[in-house]
């Protein structure tokens, strides 16, 4: 949904043109525009990006005109009779109505729906794109674009580098990468940009294309652990929009892009099965990466069994989990994990967790494919009675909008609304040209002629006839068993009246709902404005090697390397290691050297860290800003260790390569190039505001 894009979504839904006698508030190259399209753009962004006041209309007016010049290009163009264009569109359509065919009113039937899937548990990947619920429309964009974009590499289409380059221009736009990149903390942009940047080396190296693709992409905390792997999940486990998803996308499929209030989400099925409850327990880790050697991994068994000895000797299980824990995002509690009913740890993790029966109960170390763990049980409880959770369930299901009735009830509506009527003689006489070449698939609609092509039921004053069913008829033909052909007539037709119904239903959406009329052309436009974009700016940077490079050497001291050291941090179990580790780098010892000799009595005594820091980004490194061993050995309160640092070399400032920056320089030329062609733009279309009109909106 990357082409939902950058000016559609900032300036929001549209409403329809001008209706016959509305006031016009501008003209762009003679075309009108209504106050009433205008006036709805202005409202839906105020409170975001412009103040109710005369100015903020004013100043609105610039950023509306230019949109509709873009989108009057398009078409200009002849991108919208495109078929690519139309075939996109209508695929957006569907996922567009498919809230508006279904009814609202049936809080029974979704209360039951609720606790029945409560009883049966999804096995799903998913990656996650957070995106905040309040967030500003260029912050939405850059996620919608960034996970449209993994969901193709999942499937096999990679992005091209028009694609990323519009991304990485959206990215530095977005407002939590812009704060930190105007603090010099580029961190957050890395990981986004990477996230898309090496997207088909992930794809190339995977072996699951989507759990192997997902560490890598998913802004999920703990995708670093279970490759966005929930393992088993129920009902009102997740906001509904992702329940939904998860049990509808077939076992093997990945589900469409799905919105959450906590973003984006693409969904993957492995299996289905019977619920096993809810459970809560706390972990301490001993971590192997992933590239792990064996003596890596014995040391992990090492630690562990250690740590494992110590409870057993009757230390306490938290604070054994903030010394030693090798998980930072649960240690500073104990190793407390989120409660889960399955889904938030490997499988191995969770099969162990679910055999402790009683709180404060903890296993032998569990090996997963990150390292292995000591859990303990806190609380653990199965699926509750019906009328033990319908309250609960009442207030839970009303909150998280399953508000919309099922297609049999919305059929029924539609059915009362548009005076259904049927001729059910008419349909039995096909009993008189249906036999066993139905059974055999050789049976064909032209059999109909003959019945004389009489209304089989009426909607709306729309008529469906004998031909009509027996062409449907024809297209649900399979090889069948020998079985009473009028019973599998009857059966068609059922299903036939049902699809009509919708689909009649279906057709009456741009009329019967201003939302979904004003949606599905945001949607259009969004479509019309990426692909024109795409062609004038994005894939027009990348394409103009000798104008990217052109650009590159008159602003290259625009992309400099900041101030940067080269890091090494000792960190010991205490003084008496730390002593040790002196005397090691006094004597000249390697980091390699130094680990086997300190930990041969034990792997917990000391761990090493290297990382290159940006000037500012950590405080006891901007202290000792220079090459050599820091003097003073530092106490972490955190971690309950002393840090030696070692400073191996201080990196400064210096111009990156064109291929170092190519990023920031072609993103930096799309600015460029998109600057001329809204110049180009403001020259063609001319505008003029109705003064009197635009007054008038406050």
């Amino acid at each position: 949904m990357n082409k939902i894009v950058a000016v559609a979504l900032a300036l929001g839904a549209f409403v329809n043109y001008s209706k016959a006698q509305e006031p016009v508030v501008m003209t762009i190259n003679g075309k009108p525009i209504s106050k009433s399209e205008f006036e709805a753009v202005y409202r839906k962004n105020n409170g975001k990006e412009v103040n109710n006041t005369t100015k903020s209309v004013n100043e609105y007016v610039d950023l509306f005109s230019l949109f509709k010049s873009k989108v009057f290009e398009a078409e200009s163009l002849g991108l919208d009779t495109l078929t690519s264009f139309k075939n996109e569109l209508a695929g957006y359509r569907r996922q567009l109505a498919a809230p508006y065919l279904t009814d609202k009113n049936t809080n029974e039937n979704l209360l039951n729906e609720a606790y029945e899937r409560m009883k049966t548990e999804v096995k799903a990947s998913h990656i996650l794109v957070r995106i905040d619920e309040t967030a500003l429309p260029k912050d939405t964009l850059e996620g919608w674009t960034r996970i449209h974009i993994i969901r193709n590499a999942v499937l096999g289409k990679l992005p091209t580098a028009a694609e990323i380059s519009n991304y990485e221009k959206l990215l530095k736009n977005q407002s939590e990468v812009a704060k930190n990149l105007k603090g010099k903390d580029s961190a957050i942009y890395k990981a986004k940009l990477n996230s898309v940047k090496y997207l088909a080396d992930y794809y190339k190296n995977a072996t699951d294309k989507f759990m192997d693709i997902a560490p890598k992409t998913s802004d999920d905390p703990s995708v670093v652990d279970n490759k966005g792997n929930l393992n088993f999940f129920s009902s009102l486990d997740m906001v509904y929009p992702f329940e939904s998803a998860a049990f509808t996308t077939k076992i093997g499929d990945v589900s469409p892009v799905v919105r959450t209030r906590f973003g984006y989400h693409i969904i993957k099925v492995y299996e289905k099965r019977e619920s096993r409850g809810e459970i809560f327990v706390s972990h301490i880790m001993s971590k192997f990466g992933k590239d792990a050697t064996e003596q890596d991994k014995t040391n992990a068994k090492t630690k562990i069994d250690e740590i494992y000895g110590k409870l057993k000797g009757g230390q306490n299980f938290e604070e054994l989990a903030r010394q030693f824990s090798d998980d930072k995002q649960t240690s500073d509690r104990g190793g407390q994990l989120q409660p889960f009913k399955s889904g938030k740890l490997p499988a191995d993790f969770e099969d162990e967790a679910f055999k402790l029966n009683k709180s404060g109960d903890y296993s032998a170390p569990v090996k997963t494919q990150y390292g292995w763990h000591i859990i303990k049980l806190n609380e653990k409880k199965g699926v509750q009675p019906f009328n033990d959770v319908k309250a609960e369930l009442k207030t839970r299901v009303t909150r998280d909008g399953r508000s919309q009735m099922g297609r049999t009830a919305l059929i029924e509506r539609v059915k009362k609304e548009n005076n259904f009527k049927e001729n059910l003689a008419n349909r039995d006489e096909f009993k008189k040209i249906m036999d066993t070449t139905y059974l055999q698939a050789t049976w064909t609609a032209a059999r109909a002629s003959k019945l004389g092509n009489k209304e089989i039921f009426n909607l709306g004053g729309k008529s469906y006839t004998q031909n009509e069913f027996a062409k449907f008829l024809e297209t649900q033909m399979t090889f069948r068993s020998p079985t009473d052909v009028f019973e599998i007539m009857k059966g068609i037709y059922k299903t036939w009246v049902e699809e009509s119904i919708v689909n009649f239903e279906d057709a009456q959406l741009e009329k019967k709902y201003v939302d979904f009329r004003n949606l599905l052309r945001e949607y259009r436009d969004g479509i019309l404005l990426f692909d024109l974009t795409d062609q004038k700016v994005w894939s027009k940077a990348v394409k103009d090697t000798s104008g990217l490079k052109e650009f590159y050497e008159k602003n290259k001291n625009n992309y400099l390397w900041g101030d940067r050291a080269d890091v090494t941090t000792y960190k010991c179990i205490n003084e008496t290691v730390a002593k040790d580790v002196r005397k090691l780098l006094k004597a000249g010892k390697s980091e390699k050297e130094i680990i086997e000799t300190v930990n041969k009595p034990s792997q917990l005594n000391l761990s090493v860290e290297n990382v290159t820091y940006l000037k500012g980004e950590n405080k006891n490194v901007d202290d000792n800003w220079k090459e050599g061993i820091v003097a003073k050995n530092i106490n972490d309160d955190k971690e309950k260790k002393i840090f030696i640092i070692v400073v191996n070399k201080i990196l400064p400032k210096s111009p990156k390569t064109l291929a170092e920056s190519r990023g920031m320089v072609t993103a930096d030329y799309q600015n460029y190039l998109e600057k001329e062609w809204l110049d180009y733009l403001k020259k063609k279309y001319v505008v003029q505001i109705n003064k009197d009109v635009l007054s008038t909106i406050k």
